[in-house]
């Protein structure tokens, strides 16, 4: 009998390789009508009495604890630095959406003011440096990875807060409300909602330069893991290639020991046998998908990572309310792509150090004037679209008031935080 031969590592590396891009390629983007809308909230747990003074990790956790006793409908969870997260269902209208994450957030506040705490809608922590409350396996590899790096992946990850904009992927077939038009249309939009919504503009109480602290930090801690993908005609190649070619963040423990952080390790460069460790599985590569922070993150819908944390009970309201219009009527979703698509071909469509439109965002937010006249068109399509779609009219509401006060005065929220804290300087 002829033996068979052993097939050679090449083809096995080809044969895995060709199975982790089919498996991105089949989760990442659901096909089907846009018809869904959900956010993630994200809060800092403040002393109502002393904002400045930082809360105790036992209190912290004390209060955490009563948190999920709650009959809450979103998903809550803990970031790093403690930041409390909601996450709300997936609705099928953006009045629902906002209706029944109010009611959480409700229940949320009402339980913390017992306790003498409230929450805070900031992109970057503008009190307290960074402090990690979480202790895993997880985040402290995180910050060892972070840490080769400089200090921008700490407070990344102790020290921002955002609000998350989740959207269907849309339709397999071209058009307004096709996978690809909408794919690009994030892109060339988060420039202008991060301008807009910039709201980070100090830390550990002192300006810092930026509007938006967070985008800033976010453009420059790991380009591999946080800027967007190279743009193409297909966002399911683009974001596979993104994907196996990003670093490696963690190689995790089979036996409960320590994670390894590698060394310039690329998922792509690990299934060719790199790293001179074990093959990864698909478990493997679906715990990087969690290690990865682009602006435009595909998780079967897209998530819009771009946009700061909102001040006030329903701040948050707005930018839902903006990006729900924008993407969810093909009428909004047309104008505007033609509108912003020139503004962000002169500049790239993705944030990165070197880009000046992304960088003008996270710096002047909408003080700068090509931005300021992309905000104004984009605004008036999402206040056009909104009664199309079913907004009530709080929602409508709210998107004016916000137009009113900001977008048409080339102002951002983090405005009025530079106006307060240099008061504050001009009085001492």
């Amino acid at each position: 009998m002829t033996a068979v031969p052993e097939r050679k590592a090449p083809e096995r590396d080809a044969a895995a390789e060709a199975d982790h891009e089919a498996h991105l390629r089949g989760i990442c983007f659901k096909n089907g009508p846009p018809r869904l809308i959900g956010v993630e909230l994200e809060w800092f747990v403040h002393d109502l009495h002393d904002p400045a003074t930082p809360v105790a990790p036992d209190r912290l956790d004390a209060a955490v604890g009563a948190l999920r006793e709650l009959p809450l409908r979103s998903a809550l969870t803990l970031e790093p630095g403690g930041q409390v997260e909601l996450s709300s269902r997936p609705a099928d209208s953006l009045t629902a959406c906002v209706e029944t994450t109010s009611a959480d957030l409700a229940l949320v506040r009402e339980l913390l003011a017992r306790s003498g705490l409230g929450l805070a809608g900031h992109g970057h922590n503008p009190w307290h440096p960074p402090r990690r409350f979480l202790d895993d396996h997880r985040y402290s590899a995180m910050e060892r990875y972070f840490d080769r790096l400089g200090p921008a992946g700490r407070s990344m990850m102790c020290c921002t807060a955002s609000v998350q904009v989740c959207v269907d992927a849309g339709y397999a077939e071209p058009g307004p409300l096709g996978i690809g038009r909408r794919w690009r249309l994030a892109h060339l939009l988060g420039a202008v909602l991060s301008a807009a919504f910039a709201n980070s503009p100090l830390s550990e109480g002192a300006p810092t330069g930026y509007r938006s602290t967070r985008q800033a930090l976010w453009s420059a801690m790991d380009p591999g893991r946080t800027l967007a993908p190279a743009d193409g005609p297909d966002p399911r190649a683009a974001w596979a290639g993104y994907v196996l070619d990003a670093p490696v963040m963690v190689i995790r423990s089979e036996d409960g020991g320590p994670w390894r952080i590698p060394d310039g390790l690329t998922f792509r460069d690990w299934i060719r046998g790199g790293g001179d460790c074990r093959r990864p599985t698909r478990a493997d590569l679906d715990y990087h998908l969690t290690t990865l922070f682009p602006p435009v993150r595909p998780r079967g819908h897209l998530e819009l990572r771009m946009i700061d944390a909102q001040a006030g009970e329903e701040g948050w309201v707005v930018p839902l309310a903006v990006t729900a219009a924008l993407f969810d009527d093909q009428q909004a979703a047309e104008s505007v792509y033609r509108a912003v698509k020139p503004l962000a071909e002169t500049a790239g469509s993705g944030p990165a150090p070197r880009n000046p439109l992304w960088h003008n965002a996270a710096r002047y937010g909408l003080a700068d004037p090509e931005l300021r006249a992309a905000a104004a068109l984009c605004f008036a399509a999402a206040l056009d679209a909104l009664p199309r779609i079913g907004a009530s009219p709080g929602i409508v509401s709210a998107v004016a008031e916000f137009t009113d006060r900001y977008v048409a005065r080339g102002r951002c929220p983090a405005d009025d935080l530079l106006s307060h804290a240099t008061g504050k300087e001009r009085t001492r």
